[in-house]
C-alpha cells in the first residue's frame, strides 16, 4: 500500500515535466523536475525494485510507476532532441564552423553523464561602480582565466525589477571566466523606489566604469556583451538597442519580456505572480494611466536595422515570462535582418539555468559559450 501512494505521489510530481505550474511553490518545483530529472528517475526506479513482493497493489503501483519513470525521463530525451539541431541551426545563422570551438572545449551540446559534473566556482572582487545619496552600486568582477585584455561580460540579475542582487546564479559567471572572458554582475536601483529608466542608467554607469578601469581589470573595450535574466533581459536589451554604446558587440536574453505592452494585456496566472502589479511599481502606474512607458520600455519597439546580433534563450514551460516575448521579438529580429538565435527550450521553465549541468543548463551554456566566442573575435 505504501508503494501505491508513493507511486501515485511520483506520478504526479512527474505530469511537471511536461506540464506548467499552475502555481508559485509548484513551478519551483518544476526546475527541480526538469533541471535535476536523474534525482527523480533514481528515486524511482527505487520504489519500482521494491514492488518485486507480491500485494494487491503491486501491479497498480508498477504501473504507475513506470509512467511516473517515463515522464521523469522526458526532459533529459527532450534535450538530445534539440541538442541534435542546435549545432546545425547555429552554423546555419553564424556560418559553418561557427558552433566549433578549440579542440580544448566540449563540442557536445547535452551529455546524460554531464549531469554528474561539478559546475566552477571563482572568486570574485567587489568593487563600487557609482556612488548616490545613501546608496552605493557595486558589481562582482571575476577575472579571465586566460591573461591579456579580454572581452567583457555585464551580467544584469532578474527579480521582477523590484528584488534579488548581482550573486544570483553566480556559476555562470565563473564559467565564463574560466574560459576567458571578464565578468561583470551588477547590483542596479530596484522598483519600486527606482524607476525606468534608472536601471538603464546604471548598466551604462558600470559600462563606463569598466571602460575608465580597463587597464587595470584587463578589458578588451572594443568587445562588451550584455547578459540578463528575467528582468535584466528586459534592461540588458532595452539598453542595447536603445543606447548607442561603444564597443557592444551583442545582447543575451534569458527569458525577458520583451514587449511590456503585450505582457500587460496577458498578465501571469495570479497564482504564480502579479505581473501587472510588477509592472506598475516599475514604470509608475497601470497601462491606461502610463501608456507611453509602457511602450518606452519594450525592447522590440526599438528593433532596427542597426540592431546588435542577439541570443534569446526561453524555456516553453515559462509561467512567469511568457515565451511569447521571445516569439515576437525572433519575428522582430528577423524582420529587420539582424543575426539572431533563438534557443527554444520545450520543457524548461523560468530560471532552469539554476543548474548549469542539468538539460536546459547545459544547452544554453553551450549556446552562450559560441555566441560569445562568434561576436568577440
Amino acid at each position: 500500500m505504501i508503494r501505491f501512494v508513493i507511486s501515485i505521489l511520483l506520478l504526479l510530481v512527474s505530469l511537471l515535466a511536461i506540464f506548467k505550474a499552475p502555481e508559485y511553490y509548484l513551478w519551483m518545483l518544476v526546475i527541480l523536475v526538469s533541471e535535476f530529472p536523474w534525482i527523480f528517475m533514481a528515486f524511482t526506479f527505487i520504489t519500482l525494485l521494491s514492488g518485486f513482493y507480491v500485494d494487491k497493489y503491486q501491479p497498480a503501483g508498477t504501473i504507475l510507476g513506470i509512467i511516473a519513470l517515463l515522464l521523469f525521463t522526458s526532459p533529459i530525451v527532450r534535450a538530445y532532441l534539440v541538442a541534435g539541431r542546435v549545432k546545425q541551426n547555429f552554423e546555419t545563422t553564424f556560418g559553418a564552423g561557427s558552433a566549433v570551438i578549440g579542440s580544448g572545449n566540449d563540442q557536445t551540446p547535452f551529455s546524460f553523464w554531464k549531469q554528474f559534473n561539478g559546475t566552477p566556482k571563482l572568486s570574485s572582487k567587489t568593487f563600487i561602480y557609482h556612488s548616490y545619496p545613501r546608496l552605493n552600486l557595486s558589481l562582482d568582477y571575476y577575472s579571465s582565466g586566460i591573461k591579456g585584455k579580454r572581452p567583457c561580460v555585464v551580467v544584469i540579475h532578474g527579480g521582477s525589477w523590484k528584488s534579488g542582487d548581482n550573486k544570483q546564479l553566480p556559476e555562470l559567471n565563473s564559467y565564463l571566466a574560466a574560459i576567458g572572458y571578464q565578468v561583470a554582475s551588477i547590483n542596479y536601483r530596484l522598483a519600486p523606489q527606482y524607476k525606468n529608466p534608472a536601471p538603464l542608467e546604471d548598466v551604462l554607469s558600470a559600462i563606463n566604469y569598466l571602460r575608465q578601469h580597463a587597464d587595470e581589470l584587463h578589458i578588451d573595450t572594443n568587445n562588451f556583451v550584455l547578459l540578463g535574466r528575467s528582468a535584466g533581459a528586459q534592461i540588458a536589451l532595452l539598453t542595447a538597442y536603445t543606447q548607442h554604446i561603444p564597443g557592444l558587440k551583442a545582447v543575451i536574453d534569458y527569458y525577458g519580456p520583451a514587449d511590456m505592452v503585450w505582457g500587460y494585456s496577458a498578465p501571469a496566472s495570479p497564482l504564480v505572480m502579479d505581473s501587472r502589479k510588477v509592472m506598475e511599481d516599475y514604470l509608475g502606474g497601470t497601462y491606461q494611466q502610463v501608456p507611453q512607458k509602457y511602450t518606452a520600455s519594450s525592447p522590440l519597439e526599438f528593433v532596427n536595422r542597426q540592431t546588435i546580433p542577439t541570443l534569446i534563450i526561453h524555456g516553453d514551460n515559462d509561467v512567469l515570462v511568457s515565451p511569447e516575448h521571445s516569439r515576437r521579438l525572433n519575428i522582430k529580429l528577423q524582420q529587420n535582418g539582424i543575426k539572431h538565435f533563438l534557443l527554444k527550450l520545450p520543457w524548461a521553465t523560468h530560471g532552469f539555468d539554476y543548474n548549469l549541468n542539468g538539460p536546459g543548463g547545459q544547452l544554453a551554456t553551450y549556446t552562450v559559450e559560441r555566441f560569445l566566442n562568434v561576436m568577440t573575435k
